[in-house]
């Protein structure tokens, strides 16, 4: 039998086109969710897909990122697949149709999911030299702090934190009251200590 499986990262995201090359391909049931595809278990169709699917089942899906996000992931999922002997179709890999169920089909996804590991291993390490040179041209200061000197719960929560030996407050009560992470409110004690 072959199962389509169609997936979006957001509820605003539409489902409309992949259906519809999925009925094309001829799939009877569809398993469809709106979901980020960066944690596994998270797509809950997605793992009763592949609780469902027998030997001899092929899943279809329209392209290969509705069905994993990394090489790795998309491999391992491949190789469970095919334990079942159950195959992947993608029905636009690069303009072409690859079925798992083939030789050549098995080859072109592990060559295809290595130069998209590669790929995404280049921006990465094109990403490290851009901010190095940033940082080398002062330009670069790294995420933006959540809570500043002015922020006024971050204030309180210091207040709370000086007044301890006669507010009688543990670190965790601050927490508490005023939501500042006990790793923020150290940050700033810190801070403050430095500045004094």
């Amino acid at each position: 039998m072959k199962y389509g499986y169609g997936r979006v990262s957001t509820a605003g995201q539409n489902l409309t086109a992949q259906i519809k090359q999925l009925q094309e391909a001829g799939c009877k049931t569809i398993y469809k969710e709106k979901v980020s595809g960066k944690k596994k278990e998270n797509r809950e169709q997605f793992n009763l897909l592949l609780e469902t699917v027998q030997e001899g089942d092929s899943i279809v899906v329209t392209k290969l990122d509705r069905f994993a996000r990394s090489t790795k992931d998309a491999l391992n999922t491949i190789e469970y697949l095919n334990s079942k002997k159950v195959s992947l179709i993608v029905l636009n890999m690069g303009g072409d149709k690859i079925d798992t169920g083939t030789a050549i089909g098995r080859l072109m996804i592990t060559v295809l999911s290595g130069i998209a590991k590669f790929e995404a291993d280049m921006i990465k390490e094109r990403q490290v030299e851009g901010i190095e040179e940033a940082k080398l041209r002062g330009v670069y200061k790294g995420r933006p702090k959540k809570y500043t000197k002015n922020n006024r719960g971050l204030q309180y929560a210091l207040e709370l934190f000086r007044n301890r030996a006669t507010n009688k407050m543990t670190v965790k009560e601050i927490e508490e009251i005023t939501k500042i992470s006990k790793a923020t409110l150290y940050r700033a004690v810190r801070e403050w200590r430095e500045d004094d």
